[in-house]
């Protein structure tokens, strides 16, 4: 499976490892251009393109992005993506950082807002691990303290191919429900950066209160910001002192 990404910052250029260390082939872009991607290209072994070029031929396109960045990025572009390319949402709506969206404020889901900015359907993942957990709590299959993450979209099919690449980087996963239903794994979701197993995963998306989303979502990074230069466990901890009431 050839993959491609867009946005290869924090959090992207540890997917970009974690599917690089997995065996996929991966070209990635920035808008800044193939140059700004030589030193993690030299690492990865992945490919820097243009952001014309990342789109083309591939089978998954990852979108990792700030929400505020989405609508800056070349029109129709994902379009240029082959029809049965299965476009990932990686992305998580902060006002602080991407401004106030109107439309996100007044309870549109936030992938549902990014399927209407690139005129493609989505399935959301990778949103809700940190970078460093992400990069260090992998496990094999099987081990009891597994962590899991949420899979929301609207294509079956798609969510499976997506679980499994999501078990060959080390993870389990939980199919969440349709990409409306994805606020559930929105920041301020008990989800969000808990790094749960796959009982409590389930668990918890159940419990998931969308009126105090906005609310703990302000909690949470909150008690994340000390946290910031610290290892995942802390991060997670934070997180979880705030977003967990069980």
């Amino acid at each position: 499976m050839n993959i491609g990404l867009i946005g290869p910052g924090d959090i992207g250029s540890v997917i970009v490892r974690k599917l690089r260390d997995a065996g996929y082939p991966l070209k990635m872009a920035n808008p800044r251009g193939p140059e700004s991607l030589k030193a993690l290209a030299a690492k990865t072994g992945a490919i820097p393109v243009i952001l014309e070029q990342v789109v083309q031929d591939v089978d998954m396109l990852f979108i990792v992005v700030p929400q505020k960045s989405i609508p800056e990025l070349p029109k129709g572009l994902s379009n240029k993506a082959k029809k049965e390319t299965i476009v990932i949402d990686v992305g998580n709506y902060y006002p602080f950082r991407d401004g106030r969206i109107d439309e996100i404020e007044n309870g549109l889901t936030e992938s549902v807002w990014v399927e209407r900015q690139i005129g493609r359907p989505v399935v959301k993942v990778l949103n809700t691990i940190p970078s460093k957990a992400l990069m260090a709590a992998g496990r094999p299959a099987g081990s009891r303290d597994r962590v899991a993450l949420p899979i929301s979209g609207d294509n079956p099919t798609a969510k499976e191919t997506v679980a499994q690449l999501i078990d060959r980087i080390g993870f389990d996963s939980v199919d969440a429900g349709t990409i409306a239903e994805s606020w559930r794994q929105q920041p301020g979701s008990p989800v969000y950066c808990t790094n749960p197993t796959k009982e409590k995963l389930r668990l918890w998306l159940k419990k998931v209160d969308r009126s105090s989303l906005a609310a703990n979502r302000e909690k949470g990074l909150k008690a994340y910001y000390p946290t910031r230069d610290a290892d995942y466990q802390a991060q997670i901890e934070a997180h979880r002192s705030v977003l967990i009431n069980e």
